[in-house]
């Protein structure tokens, strides 16, 4: 259920807009995304487990206004995102 930290630094490296870049929207996406998918997977067998669910909800949130500032500042860094993800809007 939890990330490792390899799977972690692949993303990081994968989705960083320059060397050494962890805090650009893009990275922060992409790790909430794991994340995401993750607890998604957990609630196919742990369907009572309401205490992660609010977890779940709190990071689709995070994720959604990182998208919405990255909509709104380079429209076509977001839909770039969006892509690569596969995230639909």
């Amino acid at each position: 259920m939890t990330m490792t930290q390899e799977r972690k630094s692949a993303l990081i490296v994968e989705y960083a807009t320059k060397n050494g870049d962890t805090g650009s929207p893009e990275v922060q996406v992409a790790v909430l995304s794991e994340r995401i998918n993750n607890l998604t997977e957990h609630f196919k067998t742990h369907v009572k487990d309401n205490h992660s669910r609010r977890g779940l909800l709190k990071l689709v949130s995070q994720r959604r206004q990182l998208l919405d500032y990255l909509a709104r500042t380079d429209e076509g860094r977001y839909r770039s995102l969006i892509e690569r993800l596969g995230i639909r809007r």
